[in-house]
């Protein structure tokens, strides 16, 4: 629990864990780390976030959970990335309303408030709570937890941690190579370019997971998608253990409870009953061509090698499976204007919020949305 909050109010207390073996969390994520206020909305439950990018197999984690009588899982709700993005913690850059002037009158009407931003988070949770609640107990009222996989959580985790720092954290991760090459070859028939284009996944979700896992503000888990297919009775005992709850050998019989329809991926978990690791090996087939290797490299290319060492994937062996099964050369050095670049974009990237030119950046751009609104 962050330090001065109040105790929780869910019924289980919170587990304090490090990324890998449950040791106490450590430093704060940027911004101040504040327990909502009350809420007066009474819940008998815990939350457990599932912190992963796209094509992790946050589904399958979330259905074996969800096979276990205390945990109630399901699709993904999306509740809260809304409300991040209404204009206090970040606005939105598109909606029926002005969101630029819908930013800057929140941030005065929340300055206004007795307890401000304690307040504004309070309300918020009151919803998320009430939410949360209405559906343990529509569909499993006897639920010590309640699971949420929502994946775009990982892109407000500053306001997440705050909302919620007395929830249990679930990250999972998943070789990089891996997640591009999944993504690509289902949503977009194995194009690469055209997968990138439509949503840099391994950008926009590696930095602030790593992050997380870094800087761990709050209790949490690291699991890795490899290790849950091929050791998940072991993997599953780590989780039980650090969410409180007896382990169920059972609930890796997956569809043995079934689960609504809504976002997610029901397409892969539903052709197996349980954990298995034959498409580990997927992405190593696909990046033999030329053209797809190429185009996972230049995403993983600008990333921090810091980030790539925390997410398990350190870049000297990123592409050991590919030279192991004899499909890839080693590669050539990084060109020098592609690793100044990279090195840029770290250092640039790094506390931006916190440092004179990310609040320039963040002037611009909003000066510049101003500017371009209503262009063609």
């Amino acid at each position: 629990m962050v330090a001065g909050a109040p105790r929780p109010r869910h019924g289980v207390a919170p587990v304090r864990g490090d990324a890998r073996t449950g040791g106490p969390p450590r430093r704060r994520l940027a911004g101040r780390s504040l327990a909502p206020a009350s809420t007066g909305v009474r819940v008998a439950f815990g939350l457990v976030f599932v912190i992963s990018p796209p094509r992790a197999g946050s589904t399958l984690l979330t259905r074996v959970l969800h096979a276990m009588p205390e945990v109630l899982g399901g699709p993904e709700p999306h509740i809260i990335p809304p409300l991040a993005h209404q204009g206090w913690w970040r606005p939105v850059h598109a909606a029926p309303y002005d969101p630029l002037r819908a930013a800057r009158g929140q941030r005065a009407f929340v300055s206004r408030l007795p307890a401000g931003e304690a307040d504004y988070l309070a309300a918020c949770r009151a919803m998320t709570d009430h939410l949360y609640a209405r559906l343990r107990d529509a569909e499993r009222p006897s639920a010590r937890l309640v699971v949420d996989k929502t994946p775009q959580h990982a892109l407000c985790l500053p306001f997440l941690t705050r909302l919620y720092p007395d929830a249990r954290y679930l990250v999972l991760t998943r070789h990089p190579a891996a997640i591009a090459s999944s993504y690509a070859r289902s949503f977009f028939a194995g194009d690469h370019r055209a997968a990138r284009r439509h949503d840099p996944i391994l950008e926009r979700y590696i930095p602030p997971i790593a992050r997380l896992l870094r800087e761990r503000p709050v209790a949490l888990l690291h699991l890795t998608h490899e290790s849950f297919v091929t050791r998940p009775e072991v993997e599953l005992r780590r989780i039980c253990d650090f969410l409180g709850v007896p382990v169920h050998p059972e609930a890796l019989d997956y569809q043995r409870a079934a689960v609504p329809p809504g976002p997610g991926d029901p397409t892969g978990v539903g052709r197996h009953r349980r954990p298995v690791a034959d498409g580990l090996d997927a992405w190593v087939h696909d990046l033999a061509r030329p053209a797809a290797f190429a185009e996972v490299r230049a995403q993983l290319d600008v990333l921090a090698d810091e980030d790539l060492e925390t997410w398990g994937t350190p870049r000297a062996g990123l592409w050991d499976a590919l030279h192991r099964a004899g499909q890839l050369p080693p590669p050539r050095p990084l060109p020098v204007r592609h690793a100044l670049r990279r090195w840029l974009l770290v250092t640039l990237r790094r506390d931006i919020d916190h440092r004179p030119h990310g609040r320039l950046v963040r002037a611009v751009h909003e000066a510049s949305a101003v500017l371009l609104r209503g262009a063609s």
